[in-house]
């Protein structure tokens, strides 16, 4: 790797965010019909493309099971074999049916869209198999809450641009986002959308330094 110093240093946060939506356009995520199938979908989501999540959503669909009492209803082998090209699928089973009674009990959407976001976060973070990267794409792509959600495409991006340590922890790097950023739920929307483009597409682990929007201001470019 050729080293250089890092030349983003004022608003560095929103910098990037421009420069990323500059060149790939707005993203417009997250995909779903319903509240209830944006929030699925961040279950199903966990360790595996966007792409087999979409097969086992379509599979729900069809099987009309794309509701929390009728995911409740059906046997846990049916809900597994419907979720099966998401991968893991007996234990997302688990994890659907532990959000679907959490959800019912809680009183629903209308109910919870009440709540505080700390207090949404809280309750969803009780719930087994809920870490916090899930509870924080329900907060905001089926809430619609200003939380900044945490992958490893950011930790990736953000590392090399030296704007965060990747060791350190969600919650830390978390708050340096929200910190940086004007608490907008479209911002953090469009935001998240764009890094993980910007990292599936160039940002690679053997990154594409030439096709990057961000090289001029790379310490890691090659």
């Amino acid at each position: 790797m050729e080293q250089a110093e890092a030349q983003i240093t004022d608003n560095a946060y929103l910098q990037v965010y421009q420069l990323l939506l500059e060149h790939h356009g707005s993203q417009k995520w997250w995909p779903g019909e319903t509240s209830f199938e944006i929030m699925i979908g961040a279950i199903l989501t966990q360790n595996t493309a966007w792409t087999n999540v979409e097969k086992a959503i379509s599979r729900l669909k069809q099987a009309d099971a794309l509701s929390p009492d009728r995911l409740l209803s059906l046997p846990e082998s049916t809900v597994a074999d419907l979720i099966r090209p998401s991968g893991y699928f007996n234990v997302k089973t688990l994890r659907l049916r532990n959000y679907c009674y959490w959800f019912l009990n809680a009183g629903g959407h209308d109910t919870l869209s009440n709540w505080s976001t700390s207090d949404l976060r809280a309750g969803l973070l009780e719930i087994n198999g809920i870490g916090p990267e899930t509870a924080d794409d329900i907060l905001l792509y089926a809430f619609e809450r200003p939380v900044f959600v945490i992958d490893t495409y950011t930790r990736r991006l953000f590392s090399r641009l030296q704007l965060i340590n990747s060791d350190l922890d969600y919650e830390k790097i978390r708050s340096i986002f929200e910190n940086e950023l004007e608490k907008d739920t479209q911002l953090f929307n469009e935001y998240h959308a764009l890094i993980d483009v910007h990292v599936k597409s160039i940002c690679k682990t053997r990154p594409v330094c030439e096709s990057c929007c961000l090289n001029d201001h790379c310490s890691y470019k090659t």
